[in-house]
């Protein structure tokens, strides 16, 4: 009998060889996309979020508050500075409250207009289309840029890829810079750039920050929306009929076909659609939105400012291309309509439990208390019998000033009659740092029965309002 295995290579092989014979391959070469530069409406909303997002990017770190940088993330203290607040790793609630409000923000975006984060707002969209006007003024527009690539090597083409490439750079290196900026003083680091002098830890991310920008910016651009981003496989679970997407009218579009400015479509038995396809070649992913809702679409809406200004030069009405829905598109609504379902019980939803957390997540920081204490026994020594025939157990205490200036504490102790502390009662601490103490309680012996007795530590400000009170327990030996 014949083995089945080697059937199947018999069959397979001749396939392989026929495949390479015909130089097919198995995977289809990446074409690389030209978008042509557009102007309109939603460009200057995409360039007013570029400008705005680099402007709190670029600019947060220079901002100074006080003899200290404003928002600083120093991972080595563990500590986080913001504006006015010295927050702890004990303030991780913060942190999440931020995920949780990041998260609705973007399920509510969606649920009203789809991609508006990745078209207009997504640090991948925003640095591609930088990369893409630096790439525009040293080669030209899209045509231009297509000829060059085409072109051999020459002295003329070397020079302008070289400067694209270093201008890439310098804007990819001041990058991973900020970023670092954020956990290093960026005013110490500006020092230290000047002399080299960065620590391993600086070289490696601005470095590794730099160069990730580079690569995603300037050579990956779309493959990382379509190929990497999860958010393009989701997507569909947070759309439904009364989202806003960007659509093709095909109804009025089609059929499609050129044609001159005089001429009459309804005589010509066309659509709208004068099939000019400048909607392919504005869009950054490359796609055909006259081919339906694709998941490649970011939802940045080029091909909506680009059809707008041909019908305007054809003299026909806007809005072959816009941001609709579907049961719009199919029920022929008005923009009033389209606004009435658009605001549906799932967007209200979202819409309310959004503000309810931002308003409990100020509120909290409103009414924080700028001191963070937390209580470790000493497992050295439980409990002990001390001079004076007094039961003692020791804690070790750390006091965390969440303030700008230096604060004394006082410590004291409840819970049982009796009990008292043995040590200081008073320490200080410096601004905005943490201090490990050491306090021993003492309880005269025969006070409280054998076992484990609920205490409470209550730590204040000796001039301030800032008072915390910690759980424990107190170690009464059989």
């Amino acid at each position: 009998m014949s083995d089945p295995q080697s059937n199947a290579a018999r069959k397979v092989i001749p396939i392989a060889a026929a495949a390479q014979q015909e130089g097919d391959s198995l995977y289809e070469a990446q074409k690389k996309i030209y978008p042509r530069a557009v102007r309109g409406l939603f460009a200057r909303w995409r360039w007013g979020f570029v400008f705005l997002t680099q402007l709190v990017f670029y600019g947060l770190p220079w901002l100074q508050w006080g003899e200290r940088q404003a928002v600083l993330f120093d991972l080595g203290a563990r500590r986080f500075y913001l504006l006015g607040y010295v927050l702890y790793p004990q303030d991780f609630i913060y942190l999440t409250a931020l995920l949780v409000i990041s998260a609705l923000s973007l399920f509510l975006f969606t649920a009203v207009a789809g991609r508006l984060w990745c078209g207009f707002s997504c640090p991948q969209t925003v640095y591609t289309e930088i990369f893409l006007w630096i790439e525009r003024k040293v080669e030209g527009d899209r045509t231009a840029r297509m000829r060059l690539d085409a072109a051999p090597m020459s002295p003329a083409k070397l020079l302008r890829k070289g400067t694209k490439h270093f201008l890439w750079l310098a804007l990819s290196v001041w990058t991973g810079f900020t970023f670092v900026g954020y956990f290093t003083p960026i005013q110490t680091l500006w020092a230290q750039a000047f002399t080299l002098s960065f620590g391993p830890w600086e070289w490696f991310w601005v470095n590794f920050y730099g160069l990730a920008t580079y690569g995603n910016a300037g050579f990956l651009r779309e493959q990382v929306c379509k190929y990497m981003c999860p958010y393009a496989r989701f997507q569909s679970a947070m759309f439904d009929p009364d989202t806003l997407i960007v659509s093709y009218d095909a109804g009025r579009g089609e059929p499609r076909g050129s044609r001159s400015r005089k001429a009459d479509p309804v005589a010509l038995s066309l659509g709208s659609c004068v099939d000019c396809t400048l909607c392919v070649q504005v869009c950054p992913t490359g796609i055909d939105i006259r081919e339906g809702l694709q998941y490649e679409c970011i939802g940045c809406a080029a091909c909506v400012d680009v059809c707008d200004d041909v019908m305007d030069r054809m003299n026909y009405p806007r809005g072959l291309i816009r941001f609709t829905t579907q049961n719009a598109m199919a029920g022929g609504w008005t923009r009033s309509q389209i606004w009435g379902h658009v605001l549906r019980p799932r967007v209200l939803v979202y819409g309310g439990v959004l503000v309810a957390l931002c308003a409990a997540l100020l509120a909290s920081l409103v009414v924080r208390t700028p001191l963070k204490v937390d209580v470790v026994r000493d497992r050295a020594a439980l409990s002990r019998i001390v001079a004076g025939g007094k039961l003692e157990n020791v804690y070790r205490l750390q006091i965390m000033n969440a303030t700008e200036q230096p604060q004394n504490y006082r410590i004291s102790a409840e819970g049982l009659q009796g009990l008292a502390l043995a040590s200081d009662a008073e320490v200080a601490v410096g601004p905005a740092e943490s201090r490990w103490v050491a306090v021993r309680l003492q309880l005269p012996y025969g006070a409280a029965a054998p076992g484990s007795h609920p205490i409470r530590f209550n730590i204040g400000a000796v001039s301030g309002e800032a008072q915390v009170s910690e759980k424990s327990a107190f170690l009464v030996p059989r």
